[in-house]
């Protein structure tokens, strides 16, 4: 009798438990979404469900880290299928969890956080989205492109209406006008043997003026000559006058005869 109802007590007690783990799954997942749509919008994403469908939403956001997103439906598909396999299963469980960090680091550099902010998504992303979510970082896509840019699997080139292309600038790219570089940004640095123009031979400089001195005012009273009408053209020279030489010219030859 002791035992059956210790037993029962056990189930109930494993039952309770569960279903805390249940709610609390649920709360975390209804916050976690929640801090999602919020970054969404600060990147443009049309569509607040986006951030409301469990595996989608995290596709998403990978594709704003700049990974593909069929990336991370593979990490998570690997995961759920392999999980209960013995030691390899522990390590494929870790592979949607490197994949969001990965796409973390990238969405962070747009949000204006540098690259130690990812640990604090390793250990709490509910704190890391909620931050992100809710400070006041404008998304800024002006970074460098990511290093798996190119041929990798993990590189974007997927497009989807409704979720913006992030632009992947070339290194040494200038950001937009009026906008501050970004994380990552590096100034355009001069081509390969480039080196400025030499002064001519016996070229010196002119001496720098003194120290304190203006330059001389006009006199008093004066004024600037008023500007000719627009369109008008120089009065040309009467008729029959030739102009005199020029200074190196010769004097013309005398006429008649040189005997008179």
């Amino acid at each position: 009798m002791l035992d059956n109802t210790g037993s029962t007590a056990a189930a109930a007690a494993l039952l309770i438990f569960g279903f805390f783990l249940f709610i609390v799954a649920i709360a975390a997942y209804v916050i976690g979404s929640f801090f999602l749509m919020k970054v969404f919008e600060k990147a443009g994403v049309e569509g607040k469900w986006r951030a409301w469908v469990p595996v989608y939403n995290f596709m998403v956001f990978a594709k704003l880290g700049d990974v593909s997103p069929w990336a991370m439906l593979i990490a998570i598909g690997a995961a759920a299928v392999l999980n209960q396999v013995p030691v390899i299963g522990g390590i494929v469980a870790l592979l949607p969890l490197a994949v969001s960090a990965i796409a973390a680091w990238r969405v962070g550099l747009k949000l204006q956080k540098q690259t130690p902010w990812v640990v604090l998504y390793v250990f709490l992303a509910l704190v890391w989205l909620g931050i992100n979510a809710f400070d006041r970082s404008r998304w800024n896509p002006v970074v460098g492109p990511a290093p798996w840019a190119g041929n990798s699997l993990l590189a974007d080139s997927t497009v989807w209406a409704g979720v913006p292309v992030q632009p992947q600038p070339a290194p040494g790219s200038v950001p937009p006008a009026g906008s501050a570089p970004a994380p990552g940004y590096t100034p355009p640095a001069p081509p390969v043997g480039h080196a400025p123009p030499a002064p001519p031979a016996g070229y010196t400089p002119p001496p720098a003026p003194p120290a304190g001195t203006t330059p001389p005012a006009p006199p008093v009273g004066y004024e600037p000559p008023p500007a000719p009408p627009a369109g008008a053209t120089p009065p040309a020279p009467p008729t029959g006058v030739t102009p005199p030489p020029a200074a190196d010219e010769p004097p013309p030859a005398p006429t008649g005869d040189p005997k008179l």
